[in-house]
């Protein structure tokens, strides 16, 4: 029986593709490529799903926007408004909510997309931060997801900003003061940014150019980043976890085709359907409660999404007397300057240079296509909590009108607990995490040289007794075991006593002190041999003696 053959309507285009672009020999090789499978990798493909919704929804909305600050009197269906003088852009968003039909249901999917994007975003930086997937050869895309994080927030700063309601136009009262603060440009960026006074500029051109920097610009530059990082990975190959037949040689997973395919699809209709339900059963953003922007108004309890509360809370936290100075005759306003730009940038800056700072203190530069677990680098994992917990205080500090309101306090001391504990708070998450991790090596190392508890108990001739151990599972070995222990110190000097050109300097003795900070308590993980330990009986006590807990 000789081979079947593609229809020739089928073959004929695949033929004429194949001959001039040798997509063929393309989809051979990519089509089998292998995934590595762990739940965690999922949280980078929800921040891409709802991109894609995003994109989705966005292009619904813009048929019914307009982005005009003309003003016109409200003639729709929500009376409580009927005859209230606002802008063009605010009168549109009503319309969309309560005369387009599915309206209020595609701008609230739109919006819980959005919070998912950051969200995923954010929870897929950390679990890459802290299992150290952002090492050699994957610096850049660390970088690139960093950046994308970045505009994801003036994506919804000017978002949220379109339909020109109470809410939107405080948060834009806030951004037009951060961008003022900045010395010597503040004014231009300020200017070029409004076109012109607040609220609307010189000829109305806020909304114009906060909806073509939103529809336009932002999403293209996220989208050309998402390419970039979707084709980098793809070609470095995916990070995996410690497992039984993975190795930095050797990728052990589920093929593209079907598996990954097939699983994608089912996680993108998975967000999809949650984002649906959201939006259909869960309020968010009610603009038409806010009423119009009014210059001389605020609503009370005002928030901005979770990922600007940051901003917010930092602002909120600083002191202003005397915080103005006047320098050359330029009034340099400390108290907004420094919270917007000093926490972020320590977080952000941080975030970016880290890769490198690991790399230059530990002097690895090894490519690394197996992931740690957190465990097993103590400092790293304690910098990020206290990163975590640096960025959670200025996430509660932008609410504390409504955690004074809430719990009865006086706002004044909830003021003064957030400048404490932004201080505070991350150190003990440092010192408490290291322990945490110190005390989990020291469990795996216990596992590995004595096995684990079986649940049996021996007695001896003697009366006494005894619990019998068995080695831990070969799974729980391998990823004990997938530990790298610390690596010495590079000497100070070689054998002829002349010092090493990495240890000269103030930069050569301050790289050595960290090194030596990041590794003296490391706690070595080595398999022994079956003499060491493995399905040895271990006292836990007798009629006559105390209960023996060490080994």
């Amino acid at each position: 029986m000789s081979d079947a053959q593609a229809p020739k309507a089928v073959a004929g285009p695949l033929n004429f593709l194949d001959d001039r672009l040798g997509s063929t020999n393309f989809f051979q090789r990519n089509v089998k490529k292998v995934f590595p499978d762990h739940w965690s990798f999922m949280l980078g493909e929800i921040a891409l799903y709802s991109f894609i919704v995003l994109l989705l929804t966005g292009t619904f909305l813009t048929l019914w926007f307009h982005p005009s600050m003309e003003e016109v009197v409200y003639n729709g269906s929500y009376t409580k408004l009927k005859g209230v003088q606002m802008s063009d852009a605010y009168n549109s968003a009503l319309h969309i909510t309560f005369d387009v039909r599915g309206g209020l249901l595609m701008r609230q999917i739109h919006h819980w997309a959005a919070i998912l994007f950051m969200s995923s975003i954010l929870a897929h930086m950390l679990r890459i931060f802290f299992t150290g997937a952002y090492r050699k050869p994957r610096e850049l895309n660390w970088l690139i997801g960093i950046n994308m994080f970045i505009l994801g927030m003036l994506e919804g700063l000017f978002g949220y900003s379109l339909p020109d309601d109470l809410l939107s136009g405080t948060g834009l009262r806030i951004t037009q003061g951060v961008a003022e603060s900045i010395p010597l440009v503040g004014t231009y960026v300020y200017m070029f940014l409004f076109g012109g006074e607040f609220p609307a500029g010189d000829h109305g051109d806020l909304i114009p150019r906060l909806y073509s920097l939103h529809i336009l610009l932002i999403p293209g530059v996220i989208l050309g980043l998402v390419t970039a990082h979707m084709m980098i990975m793809w070609h470095q190959k995916h990070t995996a976890m410690p497992s039984k037949n993975q190795s930095n040689e050797q990728v052990y997973g589920y093929p593209f085709y079907p598996v990954f395919m097939a699983k994608t699809g089912a996680y993108f209709l998975f967000t999809f359907g949650v984002l649906a339900l959201l939006g259909a059963f869960a309020q968010i953003n009610p603009i038409w409660q806010f009423g119009p922007y009014d210059p001389g108004a605020i609503s009370s309890g005002s928030q901005p999404d979770w990922y600007m509360g940051v901003l917010e809370g930092a602002l909120r936290m600083m002191p202003g007397q005397g915080t103005e100075w006047v320098i050359a005759g330029h009034t340099i306003s400390m108290n907004v300057l420094i919270p917007a730009l000093v926490p972020l940038g320590i977080v952000f800056g941080g975030a970016m240079a880290w890769p490198f700072i690991e790399q230059w203190v530990t002097g690895d530069r090894r490519r690394h296509d197996i992931n740690d677990r957190p465990r097993n680098a103590p400092v790293r994992t304690g910098i990020g909590m206290a990163a975590v917990t640096f960025y959670g205080v200025l996430w509660l500090a932008g609410a504390n009108d409504v955690l004074a309101d809430k719990f009865h306090v006086s706002l004044f001391a909830t003021t003064w607990f957030f400048r404490f504990a932004v201080f505070i708070l991350p150190v003990l998450a440092y010192i408490i995490t290291k322990r945490f991790c110190l005390g989990l090596q020291r469990k795996d190392a216990d596992v590995i040289g004595h096995g684990v508890e079986a649940g049996i108990i021996v007695m001896a001739p003697d009366g006494g007794f005894s619990e019998k151990h068995e080695p831990a599972k070969e799974e729980e070995r391998i990823k004990i075991l997938s530990k790298e222990n610390a690596r010495p110190e590079a000497p100070a000097t070689d054998a002829n006593g002349i010092p090493a050109p990495s240890q000269k300097g103030p930069m050569g003795h301050l790289r050595s002190r960290l090194q030596r900070a990041a590794t003296f308590d490391d706690i070595p993980i080595e398999e022994h041999g079956e003499e060491h330990g493995h399905g040895d009986d271990h006292a836990v006590g007798s009629g006559s003696g105390p209960k023996q807990l060490g080994h």
